[in-house]
């Protein structure tokens, strides 16, 4: 906790250069006056006086160094270059937050870039003369580039890492694939491609809308309408702006909190899973969650881009109206970086910007107009001043709240001490609240108390250290340590998997969700905690921008101390059933708290803003392994799973062949076939052995046969290549000797010959594990193939535990062989059975395995104590609770200041105890290790709005080249088939995907037909559907000149399966040409018209059908067709594999002339041929 820390040494003597440089630097610049003096709001700036003043503050700085250090109000150096460049880049350019130094630099320097791009166009637009009523080109550029600059910015993180990866894997391939090399003895972690593939996606699809916008914007401000409006569009958008933003961002959200403005005791917009005891699936979207994101759209990309936009435009009218007024470098410069840090905070933030807006219209417009210096300045201005007042407004809820006296808490005898002491000192705090929230520092509460101090200035991410969790497993432990003390084994340690699948869930809905509207309001610097049954973890959102969200997730213990569970009370308890008011109970009105209720809900430093948030997770059930084995009888049931599990592995191997047939297996397993043999090892008992030979005190292969010889058959027969089952076979020899073993190894791993259940379980446990120690020189036969061991015996321990566990559920469900080996079948394919400290245990949970068990020893100080631990992935149900972030920063601090600085290493001092009012000690407990003790802090994650499966059904995927080429494609498909259905006088609209109909591609949509059919005939059965017309390929749009398709398909189709053949057709006449099917265009017609064959022609007679349908091809007195063909037809002689298969091309139909058969001929009689009722039918035929 004390180590040396080589920043620390530097710091100091950095800081002292610093300030004397800067004395210097202010002194030469007052003497010299280089710059002219710039007057804004009434403060002259740039001045000799100015400068003086600067030197003066700077001076007395210096000169308190040795109190400001001894009271450690100034962080280590690369901790304050990187609060410095956050905060420059966040109030001046409407940047995010940033995660490291690094970081900090980059989105600095990328902020600066893109200004000094800007710089030049708004320069050059205002430096000419505008005519009157008219904006020029250049300005119009340079809005259309702010606002696109904006956009792509505000949809970037500040981290690189993943964009420069991409980069790499794309211009230096082989460094790439070196690094795989290096990392391809663990297996592969799927995250860094899916983060990849997002961040191509956001790159693709601003491509697309940054030229977009920019084109849209560029049209907007040359149309004029921003100068031609001035004087009333300006209100008309602050009304729009404060209208919307009051009804999105404060009504909606107090409607669906869980105590609505603290007075109801339900939410008034409950969502679909509210009422549901047990959540079954994910949660579904409701109406005002669309209405949330849809309003949050309009503000976003309409109505704060055209505020900026008026205010950009009326602000550069005035500047070029009135020249000397105002020095147009400063001014370009300052409506350059104004504008991209307005447009950047509404594209990231929208739910702190209609209060903005209406402050600046109040302030400037109503209370002091004689101040403004243009709407966009003023609204700047007020920006920078409005995220200080809600820093000072969050510090003084926390403190009021922490300090109020009728719920204060002392811890120790101090904070009883401290409380009237601090009293007299209001003044004092009141004026350490107003520095803090200048500075954005943490204001902590001394040693826990009600005695407030200023610390020093921090980052939003608050943290200098970059810790997360690092889980001890077999994979960075030595062998020896895993064998002898398993230092991986404590709860916590094995708890940290669920967090860190808490944290990948997270990853892929959070930002869905706070865009939904599901966590309320959110900001950068927020603190939310997550509790269910046994998960609680806080969410610290770090960084938040447009469609993205870089958070850090803090997973507190299971079974936390007792001060923990009593706030994890506090904040899942509900307070419905308060009736109080003050000293009596009258009780309270329907839906209503009652006054002590409310009173006491508005006096805490935390609120739950939903308490049925769906999450995807594992629930979790254990299990006490003693309670489960604890007589003989149970454990004799685990024996014999363990012994048919080893069968059933053998008989599955693809090895079993080599093993079969190996010389030194069947040498060393010969002696079991002799007569009278027994192996009469001390493990073995009558009490736990099923077949136990009593005669000879032993295990023999008769008695073993006896019991097992119908289950050795069983999964032999079940082997695709037969082989020998007798009861003196190789197969049985081996089965035997991998049974007795694995009998052996587990008596050999409980140290123990006595019958009492702790070295059992201890020998099960290490046997779980993997760690088999063949002692007996019988068993060294094994060592001819480790894989007996490692694919056999250790699935079969882990198998049969769990088939131990399905035993209680249902004793007899494994009576038969067959239900027993299709148990095990299907449990090997959806179920993980390992142990923890495996590293497969960890891949399966990340990879979302459905299933998952584990025997876990449980030992610590209080217990010692064996469970198995069941998985089941499902949909958990958790309490969002939004935290004060000043409350969770302050007690940060006064955490680091107490045990770092004062160095109060007292476990049970007083500042962890617990305060409901305020979650001390779970907001304590998740600092940083050693400060704290989390079992989990995951590394900066970022969430994308794109990644969220809701939201993407929601608002489409992403707009790219790509997708637009293949909407363009699908579009102009549609477009095609409709108009070949539709745009014919006799065509059925229901045929192209416009009309909803099947048509060419959508059979399932059509209208029940009336008589049967191929088709709904062959749906009613099993069999698919055999090739026909419909599921031909599509033909050419080329037609020959006797006006008929080319014969691609089969005419007529072959006979259904399933179909009686029916009557042969009438031999009279010649035999009908194959008619086109629905699916075949003709080019040339009546009409001259594309057309679908079986169709009336466009323009023709009534009842004239159109080209390559001639109604004059079969008399009408011709006898109606069975709809099953006839054997001729449908089969031929001389290939009947082929007609009943494939299609094939009739070649008796007649080369020119009028073919003599259409569609409906060949499928209905006359009379319906006839009747225009039937028609829709008629073309759904095929």
């Amino acid at each position: 906790m004390h180590g040396h820390n080589w920043v620390i040494a530097y710091s100091r003597p950095v800081y002292f250069c610093i300030c004397c440089l800067l004395i210097w630097l202010l002194d030469a610049l007052g003497a010299a006056q280089p710059f002219p003096p710039v007057t804004l709001y009434g403060l002259t700036f740039f001045s000799a006086s100015f400068f003086f003043c600067a030197r003066d503050v700077a001076t007395v700085f210096t000169l308190c160094f040795p109190f400001v250090f001894l009271l450690g109000l100034l962080p280590q150096v690369n901790t304050c270059l990187m609060y410095l460049l956050e905060q420059i880049d966040m109030h001046g350019f409407g940047g995010t937050a940033a995660t490291s130094p690094l970081t900090a630099v980059f989105s600095l320097s990328r902020s600066l870039l893109a200004a000094a791009l800007l710089y030049g166009f708004c320069l050059g637009a205002i430096k000419t003369p505008w005519p009157e009523q008219h904006v020029p080109v250049l300005f119009s550029v340079f809005c259309g580039l702010l606002v696109a600059l904006s956009y792509h910015l505000s949809r970037q993180s500040s981290d690189p890492t993943v964009l420069w990866s991409l980069i790499r894997s794309k211009l230096f391939p082989e460094l790439e694939e070196r690094s795989l090399e290096t990392a391809r003895a663990e297996p592969p972690d799927p995250l860094p491609e899916k983060m990849r593939q997002s961040v191509r996606e956001v790159l693709h699809s601003d491509l697309v809308m940054c030229v977009v916008i920019a084109v849209l914007t560029f049209a907007v401000s040359a149309s004029t309408v921003f100068i031609a409006l001035k004087s009333v569009l300006g209100f008309v958008l602050y009304a729009l702006a404060g209208a919307v933003g009051f009804f999105t961002h404060y009504l909606l959200p107090q409607l669906r909190k869980q105590l609505p403005w603290f007075c109801l005791s339900q939410p008034v917009l409950k969502p679909l899973e509210y009422s549901q005891y047990e959540v079954r699936g994910a949660a579904q979207v409701m109406w005002f969650e669309k209405l949330y994101a849809g309003l949050q759209c309009v503000e976003k990309y309409l109505i704060y881009p055209a505020v900026v936009l008026n205010a950009l435009t009326v602000d550069a009218h005035a500047v070029v109206s009135h020249p000397d007024k105002f020095c147009l470098y400063c001014r370009a410069l300052l409506m350059t970086v104004a504008g991209l840090k307005l447009l950047r905070s509404a594209f990231c933030c929208p739910p702190q910007q209609y209060l903005t807006l209406a402050f600046t219209v109040l302030l400037f417009h109503f209370d002091y107009p004689r101040l403004s210096q243009g709407f966009l300045l003023d609204y700047f201005l007020m920006s920078l001043l409005c995220s200080k007042l809600w820093d000072l407004l969050y510090k003084l809820r926390f403190v009021l709240t922490y300090i109020a006296p009728w719920q204060i808490t002392w811890g120790s005898a101090f904070h009883a001490f401290a409380q009237p002491f601090a009293v007299p000192h209001s003044a004092m705090l009141f004026v350490q609240a107003l520095l803090s929230a200048l500075f954005s520092t943490p204001l902590n509460p001394l040693l826990g108390s009600a005695v407030f101090l200023m610390s020093y200035a921090r980052p939003l991410k608050f943290w200098e250290r970059d810790y997360n969790t690092k889980r001890v497993d077999h994979s960075n432990t030595r062998l020896v340590t895993q064998l002898d003390r398993n230092p991986g084994a404590d709860d916590n340690n094995l708890n940290s998997i669920f967090y860190e699948h808490l944290t990948r869930s997270l990853q892929h809905t959070l930002c869905g969700d706070l865009v939904l509207g599901r966590w309320g309001n959110y900001g950068p610097g927020d603190c939310f905690v997550l509790a269910s049954d046994y998960l609680n973890a806080l969410v610290h959102l770090i960084e938040v921008g447009n469609g993205l969200v870089t958070f850090q997730l803090r997973g507190l213990e299971f079974r936390g101390t007792y001060c923990q569970q009593r706030e994890v009370e506090a904040i899942t308890e509900g307070v419905e059933e308060d009736e109080g008011c003050c000293c009596c109970e009258p009780g309270h009105l329907p839906r209503v708290l009652s006054f002590n209720a409310a009173f006491g809900q508005r006096w805490l430093a935390w609120e739950v803003t939903a308490s049925k948030y769906v999450l995807e997770g594992y629930s979790i059930s254990d299990n006490n392994a003693a309670s489960m084995l604890q007589v003989f009888d149970l454990r004799k049931i685990l024996i014999t799973y363990y012994v048919k599990s080893i069968i059933y592995y053998v008989s599955r191997s693809p090895k079993l062949e080599a093993w079969l047939s190996h010389e030194g297996i069947s040498a060393a397993l010969r002696p079991v076939r002799a007569p009278g043999y027994a192996d009469s090892d001390p493990t073995f008992s009558l009490s736990v052995d099923e077949d136990y030979d009593l005669r000879l005190s032993g295990l023999s292969l008769p008695s073993f046969c006896a019991v097992h010889l119908e289950w050795i058959q069983y999964c032999a027969s079940r082997r695709s290549q037969p082989v020998d089952q007798d009861w003196n076979s190789p197969l049985v020899t081996l089965c035997f000797g991998l049974c007795v073993l694995g009998r052996r190894a587990l008596g050999t791993a409980s140290h123990s010959m006595s019958a009492s259940l702790e070295p059992f379980l201890y020998g099960l446990h290490a046997l779980f594990k993997g760690d088999f120690r063949i002692t007996s020189p019988r068993d060294e036969w094994v060592f001819a193939d480790m894989d007996l061991l490692h694919r056999v015996v250790a699935p079969g321990v882990r198998m049969a535990l769990k088939l131990h566990q399905d035993h209680f559920t249902s004793p007899d469900e494994y009576e038969e062989p067959a239900a027993l080996y299709d148990a095990i079948a299907a449990n090997e394919e959806r179920l993980v059975i390992s142990h923890e400290g495996d590293p497969a245990w960890r891949s399966a949970i990340l990879s979302n395995t459905p299933s998952l068990l584990a025997l876990r020893h449980v030992l610590d100080d209080a217990s010692d104590e064996y469970k198995i631990i069941m998985l089941n992935r499902r949909h958990l149900s958790f309490r969002v609770i939004k935290v004060n972030r000043e409350c969770v920063r302050g007690l940060w601090a006064g955490q680091q200041q107490e045990l770092v600085f004062l160095r109060n290493r007292n476990p049970e001092r007083g500042s962890i105890q617990n305060a409901k009012q305020a979650l001390r000690n779970m907001i304590n407990s998740s600092c940083d290790q050693p400060l704290g003790y989390p079992i989990y802090v995951s590394p900066l994650t970022t969430s994308l709005a794109g990644s969220h499966p809701q939201l993407r059904a929601l608002w489409g995927g992403p707009v790219s080249l790509g997708a637009i080429a293949r909407w363009l494609l699908h579009s102009w498909e549609r477009l095609h088939k409709g108009c070949g259905a539709g745009c014919n006088s006799g065509g059925n609209v229901d045929d192209s995907d416009c009309g909803g109909g099947g048509g060419l591609t959508s059979l399932s949509n059509n209208p029940p037909l009336a008589h049967p059919t191929p088709e709904n005939t062959a749906g009613t059965g099993d069999q698919p559907l055999p090739p026909g017309p419909g599921w031909g390929p599509r033909p050419p749009l080329s037609s020959s000149g006797d006006g008929r398709p080319p014969p691609l398909l089969q005419w007529p189709p072959p006979r259904l399966p399933g179909l009686p053949p029916a009557s042969p057709a009438p031999t009279e006449g010649p035999r009908p040409s194959r008619p086109p099917g629905p699916g075949l265009l003709c080019s040339e017609g009546p009409s001259g018209k594309w057309s679908l064959g079986g169709r009336k022609g466009l323009g023709g007679p009534e009842g004239e059908p159109a080209s390559g349908s001639p109604k004059e091809g079969t008399p009408k007195s011709q006898a109606p067709l069975d709809l099953s063909l006839s054997p001729d037809v449908s089969t031929d002689a001389s290939t009947p594999g082929v007609a009943q298969d494939a299609p094939r091309v009739d070649s008796s139909a007649p080369e020119s002339g009028t073919p003599t058969g259409a569609l409906g001929d060949w499928l209905s009689p006359a009379e319906e041929r006839e009747s225009p009722a039937a028609q829709p039918l008629l073309e759904h035929q095929y």
